[in-house]
C-alpha cells in the first residue's frame, strides 16, 4: 500500500525475489513512476479505503500511506482478513504531531488570513501503542509494537525542511489555498521552522530533522 515511485516495492523484491509482489497507490503520477522503475511488477491506482481485493497475501506491506486513511477500527481487521495462513501485516505511520513541524503549520494555518480556508486541514486523529495491541490482538497469533526516532541529515536549513513536508503534511494546506496564499503560508511557515521554536540549523547549514515513527 502506498508504494509511491517503487522504492519500498523494489526493497521489497530484492528480499524476496521469487514472490508474486503487487503494488498500488492513490496517486497515478506515482504509479505511472512505480512501472518506469519496475516495469514487470504489477502497479495500480487504487484507493485503500475502497479496496476489495479477496486476499490470500502472505505479506501485506502498508509504510507510511495509513496514517491518511480513517476508521482504522475497521481497516485494520479487514486487512488481517486478506492474509493467508500464517501471513504477515506490517505497517509503519508517523507518530510526529507533536513535533514543531506539524505545530507549526497549525500555528500558521490558524493565525493568518487563510484559517477559515483552512480549518480541519490538520491531520489530528491518532491512536497510541495501545489502542493498536488491543485491536490487533484478538485477531492475530502475535503483535509486535514499536516506536522509534530516526534523525534525518537535512542540507539547506530550514528550506529542506520545508521541501521535506511540501510532499507530505503540508498537502492538505497548500491544496487549499491559491497560489499567492500558498506562496505567502509557505514563507510564514518557513520562518517559523528557522526559529528558535523550529528546527535551527548546524554551523554547517544541516538539520537533524527528528522523526518518530
Amino acid at each position: 500500500f502506498g508504494c509511491g515511485p517503487g522504492n519500498s516495492t523494489e526493497a521489497l523484491i530484492a528480499r524476496a525475489p521469487h514472490a508474486t509482489v503487487h503494488g498500488i497507490d492513490a496517486s497515478a503520477d506515482m504509479i505511472d513512476a512505480a512501472r518506469k522503475r519496475l516495469p514487470d511488477v504489477r502497479f495500480d491506482v487504487v484507493d485503500i479505503s475502497t479496496w476489495d481485493d479477496p486476499g490470500g497475501y502472505d505479506l501485506i506491506l502498508a509504510n507510511a500511506v495509513l496514517q491518511w486513511v480513517p476508521a482504522h477500527d475497521t481497516l485494520f481487521p479487514a486487512l488481517v482478513g486478506r492474509l493467508a495462513p500464517g501471513g504477515h501485516l506490517a505497517v509503519q505511520m508517523p507518530d510526529n504531531l507533536d513535533e514543531p513541524a506539524h505545530r507549526l503549520m497549525r500555528e500558521v494555518a490558524a493565525a493568518g488570513p487563510w484559517a477559515d480556508k483552512l480549518k480541519g486541514a490538520a491531520r489530528t486523529e491518532r491512536f497510541d501503542a495501545r489502542y493498536y495491541h488491543a485491536l490487533l490482538s484478538p485477531l492475530c497469533s502475535r503483535v509486535d509494537v514499536w516506536r522509534t526516532t530516526y534523525y534525518h541529515p537535512l542540507r539547506g536549513g530550514a528550506d529542506a525542511v520545508v521541501e521535506w513536508f511540501k510532499g507530505s503534511a503540508l498537502r492538505p494546506f497548500l491544496a487549499a489555498l491559491d497560489d499567492g496564499e500558498r506562496a505567502a503560508f509557505l514563507a510564514q511557515y518557513r520562518d517559523a521552522v528557522a526559529g528558535p521554536g523550529g528546527y535551527p540549523a548546524l554551523a554547517d547549514g544541516t538539520v537533524l530533522l527528528p522523526f518518530p515513527r
